[in-house]
């Protein structure tokens, strides 16, 4: 089948990100081009169904079998795409190669560059991908200078906040067949793209490959998504010309998978998993010991965009969730506010605060600040690309304390102050229960936590109780003359 995404004729999308709600099996009597792609990142919108011609589309949410009959039915009899009530209908130049933005939760703004595939092309269609452009080549300068510009995404990077391109030149400098590692382990935005653009993932590993001169490329995955390992695994035994051997391997669901020395121990074989020890860095010594670019797939998925449109209007992929009325990975440019990111879902009653950066992200009341890196740096919150939003029901201290009985069991036990400091932090949180507010004691544990843990897991696990304390100081007092504000928190350490 040739690219759906050139010419005017009709196309008929159905998007699923569970392939048990999947409506499309059932249409084998429709003389038309239905075509199953990649979820949305909305899950809330789905089954999705997009009808297409002349530059016009019919988006139909929450589909079911009979919904998708009526709708090809409609189509057949009227030949308009819009026939069978749809939840919105867009225009947009009729080659478009990208999902257009829609009034509907999650689809209402942004700029998808790096989510474009997803929900528009055929996930792993070579012909719909190189219809986009993809599967182009790039020499190693400009691959590099684009690299200069580019910071990598997500904690599970090797180059997170900071550019990638001297930590590539190490790479390649240094003695032993460099390998590539696409992270996408513990992130729904990363999960998002090997589920629904994996090409556009797979294309950054191989020019970075390239450019490095790699001898191998291996995807890392949790185990427990089966639908993004099923798909990467079709697009790596489909992907055209790759610089270097492509595979897929799977670790263990747990958190700390993720960080990327411990995904080097995971890809290894390792049963226990412990963060490395450096210098030196992964890119000096890392996968058997050969030097090792550990980058998640929204970092490849960027450079490669990026190379295909130039970066100098950069965005970012950010998951929004917690008390929203839809749970949404969306796109938007980097000079965006949080404000705007929240408002492309709404809240599921009063905005009291947001978690900012993840599991171990910042607490803010102030959404009025930019999701570029340098602004949630300033304002002590993390760039993860997860953000959990509050409502007025939820109890800041129970929130902050759950985080930290987390790290507490979850921390890989490698180097002391992680092991010990998240144990006495969850410890001092449950003095408060016992009417101990000790805000001196906790800022000192976060302080030594945070400048002698051997990752990140240990430096930022502290975060969601300090910036909590600073924002809300009035609920920990509360709480430890026995009240609590919100009136929710009975069992506040439980996980």
């Amino acid at each position: 089948m040739t690219a759906i995404t050139t010419g005017d004729h009709l196309v008929i999308r159905v998007a699923a990100g569970d392939p048990d709600r999947d409506p499309s099996l059932s249409t084998a009597g429709f003389d038309g081009p239905i075509v199953n792609v990649g979820p949305t990142g909305v899950p809330a919108l789905e089954p999705l169904i997009a009808v297409t011609a002349a530059g016009r589309t019919a988006l139909y949410t929450h589909c079911s079998t009979a919904d998708l009959e009526s709708i090809t039915a409609s189509v057949e009899e009227t030949g308009d795409v819009d026939g069978a009530d749809p939840d919105a209908v867009v225009s947009h130049a009729p080659d478009r190669n990208r999902l257009p933005t829609a009034p509907l939760p999650g689809l209402r703004a942004g700029d998808r560059r790096v989510l474009g595939a997803c929900s528009w092309r055929r996930p792993t269609s070579v012909a719909d991908h190189k219809a986009a452009g993809g599967f182009a080549p790039s020499d190693a300068e400009t691959v590099l200078t684009v690299g200069n510009s580019l910071n990598g995404r997500g904690w599970g990077d090797l180059c997170q906040d900071d550019p990638l391109a001297e930590t590539w030149r190490t790479a390649r400098a240094t003695d032993g067949d460099p390998v590539v590692v696409v992270n996408g382990h513990g992130s729904p935005a990363d999960t998002l793209l090997l589920s629904s653009a994996p090409f556009e993932v797979l294309d950054g590993a191989s020019v970075l490959a390239s450019t490095v001169a790699a001898d191998r490329i291996i995807v890392y995955a949790s185990s427990e998504d089966d639908n993004a390992v099923k798909t990467v695994s079709s697009a790596v035994d489909t992907y055209p010309d790759p610089a270097a051997p492509m595979e897929v391997v799977t670790g263990p669901e747990e958190y700390r998978a993720a960080e990327p020395t411990m995904a080097i121990e995971a890809i290894e074989g390792n049963h226990r998993l412990e963060a490395r020890l450096r210098p030196p860095g992964p890119e000096r010594v890392g996968l058997d010991g050969r030097p090792t670019l550990v980058h998640t797939p929204r970092t490849l998925a960027h450079l490669a965009v990026g190379l295909r449109e130039g970066i100098d209007e950069q965005t970012r992929v950010m998951t929004v969730r917690g008390d929203v009325d839809s749970v949404a990975t969306v796109e938007l440019s980097e000079t965006q506010k949080l404000s705007e990111l929240v408002d492309t879902v709404g809240v599921d009653g009063s905005f009291k605060a947001a978690c900012v950066g993840g599991r171990f992200g910042g607490i803010t009341r102030d959404l009025d600040v930019g999701i570029g890196v340098e602004a949630l740096n300033n304002a002590d919150l993390g760039t993860d690309g997860i953000v959990d939003v509050l409502s007025d029901a939820r109890c800041l201290v129970e929130f902050v304390g759950q985080r930290a009985s987390f790290a507490a069991e979850e921390n890989c036990g490698r180097c002391v102050p992680c092991r010990e400091g998240t144990a006495q932090l969850a410890s001092l949180l449950r003095n408060v229960y016992d009417g101990e507010f000790d805000a001196q004691a906790i800022a000192e544990l976060d302080r030594v936590m945070a400048s002698s843990s051997i990752c990140v897991f240990g430096e930022r696990a502290g975060r969601p109780v300090r910036t909590a304390i600073e924002a809300f100081t009035s609920e920990f007092k509360a709480h430890a003359e026995g009240r609590c504000p919100a009136g929710t928190c009975l069992e506040p350490l439980e996980a």
